[in-house]
């Protein structure tokens, strides 16, 4: 039977729009969602169901008003990244949990290679520059990154090689759970392939994955179910 990563347990989170007479906005109410190892699953629904806020409510960059966001972590320890102290959050993140967004941000003038490799060494005690460096390599080259370009800063990159150098950052250090947030957006076919081929290759070693896949090729390609974001909208209306 698989292992549980990630449980998710009555979430609940609303913005409070001060440039709007404080009039406020919930965006999720009561989500319950599980997730185990070698699962892949997808949020559906349409925009503004609340699939970006989900996300970034596991990973802690949002906190939410109630609700718990069971990690596990740390052979067996299970950490609630929605009341976890701020040292413990980073701590998940380093070794636990990726988070891949459409967008690169990295500190300006670091070499593409070591900018992959770097979550690689955070990750795992003991190894080295070089088998980070390796390991970063072969992630740019299966994304098509051109080899001239590793020993560049990523800053004036296309946004497409930009997106690549992202997903591979993401996928360096073989975290348990991975959060995707439209990873093949504006790729192309070819990368499209590529990262369809990563997803499931970190799915087959027990990856948990929650992603956004609004390219439904992609979508149907790497998840294992679906997660109507609708109907948890509906509920709360």
């Amino acid at each position: 039977m698989s292992v549980e990563m990630l449980r998710v347990i009555g979430l609940a989170k609303s913005f409070t729009l001060h440039n709007q007479g404080g009039i406020t906005l919930p965006v999720l109410h009561e989500v319950d969602l599980a997730v185990s190892a070698g699962e892949c699953v997808a949020l559906d629904g349409p925009s503004g169901a609340g699939k970006s806020t989900l996300l970034r409510s596991i990973y802690a960059n949002y906190k939410p008003q109630r609700g718990h966001v069971l990690v596990r972590h740390d052979d067996g320890a299970v950490v609630d990244m929605a009341t976890a102290a701020p040292r413990t959050v980073l701590d998940v993140r380093r070794r636990t949990m990726s988070y891949v967004t459409q967008f690169l941000r990295v500190i300006p003038r670091v070499a593409t290679l070591d900018i992959v490799a770097e979550p690689v060494l955070r990750a795992r005690s003991g190894i080295d520059a070089a088998a980070a460096r390796a390991r970063a390599a072969d992630l740019l080259t299966v994304l098509n990154v051109p080899e001239r370009l590793w020993t560049l800063p990523p800053a004036t990159f296309s946004g497409g090689e930009q997106q690549r150098v992202n997903i591979a950052r993401g996928l360096a250090a073989d975290h348990p759970v991975l959060l995707l947030d439209e990873p093949t957006a504006a790729l192309d076919a070819e990368n499209r392939r590529a990262v369809i081929g990563l997803i499931d290759a970190a799915r087959a070693r027990g990856a948990a994955i929650v992603g956004i896949f609004h390219d439904r090729e992609v979508r149907e390609a790497v998840a294992t179910r679906l997660f109507d974001m609708g109907q948890v909208r509906a509920a709360a209306a």
